[in-house]
């Protein structure tokens, strides 16, 4: 039953065409950056699932029995997300992004199940951002859906860290656009084919959170930059727009005050060139991405 779905919206992708805009983002872009993205986490999740054992998973701190199933379960729908994405682009003519060679950094099952749940909670805000510059509506629906499989994927990941975090978080996700996207992405991702299509996105300097212990409102956390900027504000981005937060610090290395009203969950952090909201423009380091506990998150993790 589930792979005749499958193929029945196959055949619908099929038939309808990437609508074309006279900005460098289409909707073929779109569809080719969605690819990118599900080409690196169809690659994550096959190499975990060959690497790692169901064993492996319990001891890191899984809280399913049934973990390792469920994770080829994820697997499965990357590949077939890959699979459909592909198709889409070719039955409308234009040539797929293929797959790039990547390095994750884990280095363990432990580490590779936080390193999924983050992916997964940037697939979402991927998807999230993305939407609004899709033309095409049938197009928008199938990237809906996808989006929301990604999400209960990112669910059911959080809850089986260790500790547990929460399955949700918020009652809002958070979306982000493409640049900043691609630079989380691009952490990853090592050597790509020429022959891939160029997709109008950049990479900022690298932002990671260098603190330790859990992250509240008002903690205030260390920021490193992979190289050294003239940062003059830092934002959080929420679902309602960017919020300010109090920057300290220079070059390479700066501290952020987090701001009571960052979202609780998977949250990012950029770095402007001056005071105004973020944009592709006036961006210089970020995003970095914190987790947001609320402040009895580590007590009731148990009950997620």
């Amino acid at each position: 039953m589930r792979s005749a779905a499958i193929a029945a919206l196959a055949v619908a992708v099929a038939a309808a065409p990437v609508e074309r805009a006279t900005s460098a983002i289409n909707d073929g872009v779109i569809l080719n950056y969605a690819l990118t993205l599900e080409h690196l986490e169809n690659a994550f999740y096959a190499a975990g699932v060959k690497q790692f054992t169901e064993k492996d998973f319990l001891k890191a701190g899984s809280q399913d029995p049934l973990f390792y199933k469920n994770l080829q379960e994820i697997a499965s729908d990357e590949q077939t997300h890959v699979t459909f994405l592909t198709g889409a682009l070719k039955a409308a003519g234009v040539t797929p992004t293929s797959p790039c060679t990547y390095d994750f950094g884990y280095k363990d099952a432990a580490g590779f199940l936080a390193t999924a749940a983050i992916l997964e909670g940037v697939g979402v805000s991927a998807y999230l951002g993305a939407a609004q510059y899709i033309a095409n509506k049938q197009y928008l629906t199938y990237a809906g859906s996808i989006l929301t499989v990604e999400a209960r994927h990112s669910a059911y990941l959080r809850r089986n860290q260790s500790p547990a975090q929460s399955p949700f978080p918020s009652p809002f996700d958070v979306p982000l656009d493409f640049d900043e996207v691609y630079t989380l992405a691009a952490g990853f991702i090592k050597s790509c084919p020429s022959t891939n299509p160029a997709l109008p996105v950049k990479a900022f300097p690298s932002l990671s959170a260098t603190s330790k212990g859990p992250i509240y409102q008002g903690s205030k956390i260390a920021l490193k930059v992979a190289k050294s900027v003239d940062a003059k504000a830092a934002y959080i981005i929420t679902t309602t727009g960017p919020v300010q937060a109090t920057l300290s610090g220079h070059g390479d290395s700066y501290t952020v005050t987090i701001p009571s009203s960052a979202q609780n969950g998977q949250e990012y952090i950029v770095l402007t060139s001056c005071t105004s909201p973020p944009t592709d423009d006036n961006i210089v380091a970020g995003p970095a991405i914190i987790e947001v506990a609320t402040k009895d998150e580590k007590s009731d993790s148990k009950h997620y």
